[in-house]
């Protein structure tokens, strides 16, 4: 009966209950404490004490013990230092350590509770109401075969099939059924993450763009394609691309940006996806644009894209650097310091405190490489830090996330084959090593696949998908990443990057419990340590010592969050008024071009009113010469007529006329002129 309980898979809060039954939590405090530390480690013992106390109790509001037990005051210390953790996360956080600690735990667990028992001592009898929530069971899951040529069953490791949310298996990738219909097979594609569902959107499907946009619900991992609607206020057109990017944005919002198509643009062009209307807009910018080009890293920093290298339309390579600011909408080039990376594509970047931008890998037309460098957005100086640890082998066309501090990097190819392994940087320590490795041509093993973070049953989990690797894929892989694959890199690191924010973490509870315990993980041991001496006074100074280090590490870092949050609020109001500014400048700029549209509209009116007038006095001039001409002509006409007068005068002075001739008369004898 309680194998069949066990296969059936149990939700939260029973599965934590049973996990903290298995573990030793029950019965009396005394007797709890022995099971615990007779089954792990003394670290271990009081990290699960402290979560068990967070999940059952809340954060620790019991004054901090004043006798002279070591063990009670490194038990109130842990509890005291999870702060206000939730409850379902200190569950979960609890399942996750002691499945990472004993794998077999599920499988093994003879009996089940569905109350916890609470420390009666130090809780006073509290207790809390939890709330539980369902998880969704799915028929089958697949693993992935691995190097040693063996898969992982489900009987080797203590794994459920009856559902996915009961798979303990970490640090593998596994095949999840998935249902619905699937898109087409693709490559260099774009992949985001929106309230649990993964967006596909365009790639390269047999050498033809794709503009559809698919998503994949995380929750019960089902197929469906997204039906755009036409934009009635401004249409758009959403031509088919791929190497481009697409990038999250205010919650409801797909920013794509760049990428090849057929017809390429002169420049870079941002579209973007509402999630609530389901219509596509173009994002109207600033600035002079980058050139268009593909297989670019998009990185999204605060609220800026930092875009480096790609490939133009001409295929010439490109190692250039923008930023787009996402408030005002505006281009800027940067002039940055140092040794840039040789102009490269398919790339991969990620961002660490918020401060450094590190390119790994890439590849010209001939040439792949695996190379890390490193931005500091500050001062905008590049370098090239020495890389520790398994360094990966070069490749171009790979996918990475970031877990906290941890950089998975998955598939890529060096031109000849797909790359297997899936790696892990630290981005403080600079420190490789591998998670896994997968055997054989599967789609893990592809160039231009996608690669998301997201989180299953309040675990993070990497979600793949696609590629190409000698054919077309459309499969989805996922990979739970343990807390020792996470942390690993740190251990056997020193610190290369200053991270320079404390609040960098802060966005996973789970995460800053589990880096938190690291930091001081020397400390606890040492406290840890003195259980077997409860009685020895002079361990006394080192607890005491211990304590203090971690209230002033504490201290120091909520003072930094405080500095760093003061910071950020200046940034958002300067942002603010200046986005306030710029509407402004705008509003003005658009009644000014009114104002030159009116002026503008007089003015060609005036200058045809001009040219009218022109042609009318050349018409005038025209004839003013012609009446010139005319009034000579009347002058020479007036002149001789005036001359034939004065002749006719004479003759009829001289003469008796025509008449007088023509009847016979004498002509009258001319007179001499009178002598003086």
């Amino acid at each position: 009966m309680a194998m069949a309980r066990a296969s059936s898979g149990l939700a939260y809060p029973d599965r934590f209950y049973a996990a903290a039954t298995y573990a030793g939590f029950g019965g009396s405090p005394t007797s709890s404490s022995k099971g615990v530390t007779s089954k792990f480690s003394n670290d271990v013992a009081l990290l699960l004490y402290a979560l068990y106390q967070q999940a059952t109790v809340g954060a620790c509001s019991v004054p901090k013990p004043r006798g002279w037990s070591p063990v009670e005051q490194s038990k109130w210390t842990s509890w005291n230092g999870l702060g206000n953790m939730a409850s379902i996360e200190a569950m979960r956080l609890f399942v996750k350590i002691l499945e990472e600690e004993d794998p077999g735990w599920y499988s093994r667990a003879a009996n089940f509770i569905s109350e916890p028992v609470v420390d009666v001592e130090m809780n006073h009898n509290v207790k809390m109401e939890l709330p539980s929530k369902n998880e969704i069971s799915l028929p089958e899951t697949k693993t992935i075969p691995h190097e040693n040529g063996n898969s992982v069953e489900p009987h080797d490791k203590d794994v459920m099939v009856e559902g996915l949310s009961s798979v303990v298996v970490y640090d593998q990738w596994v095949d999840p059924p998935v249902s619905g219909q699937r898109p087409k097979p693709r490559y260099e594609h774009a992949a985001a993450v929106i309230d649990d569902k993964m967006y596909i959107f365009g790639g390269n499907h047999n050498g033809r763009y794709l503009n559809d946009l698919q998503t994949l619900d995380l929750r019960n991992w089902t197929w469906s394609k997204v039906e755009v609607k036409p934009n009635s206020e401004a249409p758009v057109t959403v031509t088919p691309c791929a190497g481009h990017s697409l990038i999250p944005w205010e919650g409801n919002k797909l920013i794509s940006i760049a990428g090849h198509s057929k017809d390429p643009s002169e420049v870079i062009n941002v579209k973007a996806f509402d999630l609530q209307t389901n219509t596509w807009s173009t994002m109207k910018t600033y600035g002079k644009p980058p050139v268009s080009r593909g297989g670019q890293s998009v990185t999204l920093v605060g609220g800026t894209l930092v875009i480096f290298g790609g490939q133009d339309a001409n295929r010439s390579l490109l190692n250039d650097l923008h930023i787009l600011d996402l408030e005002t909408m505006t281009w800027d080039e940067i002039d940055t310091i140092g040794v840039s990376p040789s102009p490269r594509s398919d790339h991969a970047a990620a961002v660490h405190a918020e401060r450094y931008l590190l390119i790994f890998g890439g590849g010209t037309h001939a040439t792949c490489f695996n190379d890390l460098h490193v931005l500091d957005l500050k001062t905008m100086e590049w370098s090239r830090p020495s890389q520790q640890g398994e360094i990966p082998s070069p490749r171009a066309g790979h996918a990475g996330v970031t877990v906290g501090e941890s950089w998975f990097i998955v598939g890529g190819g060096d031109n000849k084959s797909g790359v297997s392994e899936t790696v892990v940087l630290n981005m403080s320590t600079l420190s490789w090593s591998v998670v896994t490795t997968a055997q054989g041509r599967v789609p893990l093993a592809s160039e231009g696949l996608s690669l998301v973070l997201s989180s299953y049953n309040g675990e993070d989990v990497l979600v793949s998908f696609g590629g190409y690797n000698g054919r077309y894929n459309n499969e989805v892989n996922l990979l739970k990443p343990s807390h020792k694959s996470t942390l690993q890199a740190t251990k056997s690191g020193t610190p290369a990057l200053d991270s320079g924010s404390g609040v960098q973490n802060a966005t996973n509870g789970t995460r800053d419990v589990e880096i938190e315990f690291e930091a001081g993980q020397d400390g606890k041991i040492r406290e840890i340590s003195m259980m077997d001496n409860n009685n020895n006074n002079n361990n006394e100074p080192q607890i005491n010592e211990v304590e203090e280090v971690s209230e002033a590490f504490i201290s120091a870092l909520k003072a930094e969050k405080e500095e760093l949050e003061s910071q950020l609020n200046k940034e958002k109001s300067q942002s603010i008024e200046l986005k306030q500014e710029l509407i402004e400048a705008e509003s003005k700029n658009t009644e000014l071009y009114k104002e030159l549209q009116s002026v503008r509209g007089q003015l060609a009116a005036e200058q045809s009113r001009c040219f009218k007038l022109e042609v009318d006095v050349a018409e005038l001039r025209q004839k003013l010469q012609t009446m010139d001409t005319l009034q000579k002509e009347l002058e020479i006409l007036q002149r001789q007529k005036a001359a034939s007068e004065e002749a006719y005068a004479k003759q009829k002075q001289t003469s008796g006329g025509v008449w007088g001739w023509l009847a016979g008369q004498p002509t009258a004898p001319a007179q001499k002129p009178n002598d003086a």
